[in-house]
């Protein structure tokens, strides 16, 4: 295991592969690990060639555009990311957000060229945006989606998935136009109409690839059905009735510019902004999950350089945005792949691919490539983790049951945007819910802890020790003070001190240093001292002096603990 994720295994070869500006993933190879690199890269290769291909019809685009856009992907962040294992491509993720965003929100019909024009300069904006957040180290944007909204978000995007690719399952004409529900009620109407040739090669590639994935992660099950599926349809002369890929043009990736109306490059500006921070997210959490090392931290901003070079350059090729791939990104791992050189041979296989092999290609049935894409659907609707956060947390299942309706039932643009809403909105809401807590002694010590009916605890007479367990803002400074004001009133005899266990408050804003010192001046006025005790957040001791704070308290009312605060606040005047 430690070789498995060691290529640099010392602490000189880690400084020296943060200070490579370009190809890090390289910083400190070694030429034993070329064997391993290239086997995981034709591993690699099996697995996501059917699947990109999928993904660009799901876009909307001709299947060899998926290819353009993984050998795009791969280049642009072997050369600029800093994962070691990050696999970068099309992604079934994103694709539903920009062609429902850009059909939807912005009125352009799926196969008119405006909408291929629209979706290059999208992926153009989205990895500017990317190498900006990455530049400007905005990693922490990643982290404004909660948990069980990015299992709603992504339970919605599986939907809208599935029914995407059920009328080629079927076999039937796909539904034009209107939201999801209304193709949905579309596409029931022809079920009876549904082809037995195209039914089973769908589910005969979704069955392939489960028990493939089952047995062993890193067995091609995509490639395997795909072909399969291909060969069934040669062999048996089913050319009549299953409907193959268009022809694969003979193109080759050349230089796009675009032009757009500039009512439909502002009307873009907020769906790059919803696809990037999904990039962000996926690309964060797939970062985190397969770091090079366990004494070699991710480099998050780095990857968002990279991932976005990925979408500038796939744009200017005429592709789309890229994603990182959680999935492919394990296999290049558990595939013993040691560096950016599995993606590149990933990338260089393809290109063979597209050079020599199109023919092939313009035989595989479209059943076969929506089977790929029903098994990604069911991948990302996480109903082990749906019924984890039921169990745990019902009130934030709500949030995943929300999001998930607010995608399928709304443009899917604006439901996204919604569910990032309803992650922000549900953050704000934890941090207005924090409310002051006593403290008590615990017997026999010095400590103060806060008072749970569990521990019995003591308490030090006409003495109030109170903390609040989060950061001191306009969010909940009112109630702060309301509390806090409720607890001397309730005191059983007049207090003689109040402490505030500051522990949690890791930050105090300029709202929150007003009430606090509208309160500290309460207190005096009531002859109350009023002390703070553990203030250990460096930037909430900097509020102390910025918003003149320590001003209106007494001297030397600062301590580094409750008991010392007692000690000299109380005690000595005894």
């Amino acid at each position: 295991m430690a070789d498995k994720q060691g290529a640099i295994s010392s602490g000189s070869g880690r400084a020296s592969a943060r200070r490579w500006p370009l190809l890090r993933s390289l910083a400190g190879y070694r030429g034993e690990y070329l064997p391993r690199d290239l086997a995981a890269g034709l591993t690699l290769a099996a697995i996501a060639i059917p699947e990109q291909m999928a993904t660009a019809r799901l876009g909307g685009f001709e299947s060899q555009y998926g290819l353009f856009v993984l050998i795009a992907g791969a280049l642009a962040f072997a050369v600029f990311g800093a994962s070691r294992f990050l696999s970068c491509g099309a992604d079934s993720t994103i694709t539903p957000i920009f062609q429902g965003g850009i059909v939807m929100s912005l009125g352009v019909a799926a196969t008119s060229p405006e909408y291929f024009a629209l979706a290059v300069v999208l992926a153009l904006m989205v990895g500017v945006i990317l190498v900006l957040a990455g530049l400007f180290r905005l990693g922490w944007i990643a982290d404004l989606l909660s948990t069980p909204v990015t299992t709603g978000f992504l339970a919605g995007i599986a939907v809208h998935i599935l029914l995407s690719q059920l009328p080629s399952v079927l076999g039937v004409e796909a539904p034009e136009g209107g939201v999801l529900l209304q193709r949905l009620a579309t596409l029931a109407g022809e079920i009876g109409g549904t082809n037995p040739y195209t039914l089973v090669i769908g589910i005969g590639v979704l069955a392939t690839i489960i028990v493939a994935e089952r047995i062993d992660g890193r067995i091609p099950g995509a490639l395997i059905g795909v072909a399969a599926a291909t060969i069934a349809v040669a062999a048996f002369g089913l050319g009549d009735h299953v409907k193959p890929i268009p022809e694969i043009k003979s193109v080759s990736p050349h230089l796009v510019l675009p032009m757009v109306s500039l009512s439909h490059l502002i009307g873009l500006v907020p769906l790059a902004l919803i696809v990037a921070v999904t990039v962000m997210v996926q690309t964060a959490a797939t970062t985190r999950s397969f770091p090079p090392s366990p004494n070699d931290p991710p480099d998050v901003d780095r990857d968002f350089i990279g991932v976005g070079a990925g979408s500038v350059l796939a744009g200017l090729i005429g592709g789309f945005a890229v994603n990182a791939s959680p999935p492919r990104t394990a296999i290049v791992a558990e595939s013993g792949g040691r560096s950016q050189i599995a993606a590149l041979a990933a990338a260089a296989i393809t290109v063979v691919l597209l050079a020599f092999g199109a023919a092939l290609l313009h035989r595989v049935p479209q059943a076969a490539l929506a089977g790929v894409l029903l098994f990604v659907a069911l991948r990302i609707f996480r109903v082990r983790q749906m019924l984890g956060v039921l169990r745990q947390s019902p009130a934030e299942f709500l949030l995943i049951v929300a999001t998930a309706a607010t995608i399928v039932v709304l443009p899917i643009a604006q439901g996204v945007g919604i569910g990032i809403g309803l992650s922000l909105l549900h953050g704000i809401w934890t941090t207005t819910q924090a409310r002051i807590v006593l403290f008590e002694r615990v017997p026999g010590t010095t400590i103060w802890w806060p008072q749970s009916p569990r521990h019995e605890g003591e308490v030090e007479p006409g003495v109030v020790v109170a903390g609040l367990q989060a950061p001191l803002s306009f969010l909940n400074a009112y109630q702060f003070r309301a509390d806090a004001r409720t607890l001397l009133q309730a005191a059983p005899e007049k207090p003689r001190l109040f402490v505030l266990e500051a522990t949690g408050i890791v930050e105090i804003d300029f709202t929150a240093a007003q009430v606090l010192i509208g309160f500290i001046r309460e207190c005096h006025d009531d002859g109350v001292p009023f002390a703070i005790a553990r203030l250990e957040s460096v930037r909430a001791q900097e509020a102390l002096t910025r918003f003149h704070i320590h001003e209106v308290l007494d001297p030397d009312r600062i301590f580094r603990s409750v008991e010392e605060a007692i000690r000299a606040l109380t005690r000595t005047k005894a």
